[in-house]
């Protein structure tokens, strides 16, 4: 019986892939590298040293550190939702709606802790949370489940008492390798992406999701 939800957070509670996006873009162009759109998507639900990675060994760039990009991004993506961060459409509703129910609350992030703090301040919502979780300090960034199953020891559930929600891929994988219940919201461009069958529901909205969408997980 599920009696925990875990939330990740950029894309699903807050509308920060964007924000990801050209921060990416921006700092990278600092060291000569061009990344489209399409590029960045890539590497969605990564964590940042990971994205880091993975394009310095495509590009091979000079004259910053792997180090020094990572932190630019981060700290450019905090300035950037402090400035102009959203809330996804529905965020409210779905903490109001599991709150109510008695459901303990949690947050696992591919974020930096740094970064989760900023944004949860900044929508000012992290009194919801009675655990939060950064796959930053993991041994394995998501698709692994480990920042999951951090989460679900921090909140004192098992994994097999927890429902998920993710908008990704990546994380999406992560919650279910960690044996979670998972629905996801992904981004309207990304919907038909054949993948998402591994979820046990999908949806286009937190607002979406009520009694009858609970039902079948408890």
């Amino acid at each position: 019986m599920v009696n925990t939800v875990i939330f990740d957070m950029d894309g699903l509670l807050i509308d920060s892939e964007p924000l990801w996006g050209k921060a990416m873009r921006e700092v990278f162009a600092t060291v000569g590298v061009e990344l489209t759109s399409e590029l960045t998507s890539q590497t969605t639900g990564l964590r940042t040293v990971e994205v880091v990675d993975y394009w310095h060994d495509y590009f091979q760039w000079n004259g910053k550190s792997r180090e020094q990009v990572t932190t630019e991004i981060i700290d450019t993506v905090i300035a950037k939702i402090l400035a102009q961060g959203t809330a996804m459409e529905g965020l409210h509703y779905i903490l109001d709606y599991f709150r109510t129910k008695g459901f303990k609350l949690g947050l696992a992030s591919s974020s930096p802790l740094r970064l989760i703090d900023s944004a949860l301040d900044h929508l000012e919502i992290k009194p919801y949370f009675n655990a939060i979780r950064s796959a930053e300090f993991e041994s394995h960034g998501k698709p692994h489940p480990a920042v999951y199953l951090a989460c679900a020891e921090a909140l004192g559930s098992h994994p097999l008492h927890c429902l998920a929600f993710e908008d990704s891929v990546t994380g999406m994988i992560a919650a279910k390798a960690a044996r979670m219940k998972v629905v996801v919201v992904p981004e309207a461009h990304n919907r038909n992406d054949q993948r998402y069958a591994l979820a046990d529901l999908k949806l286009d909205s937190l607002l979406s999701f009520g009694d009858k969408e609970l039902a079948p997980f408890v």
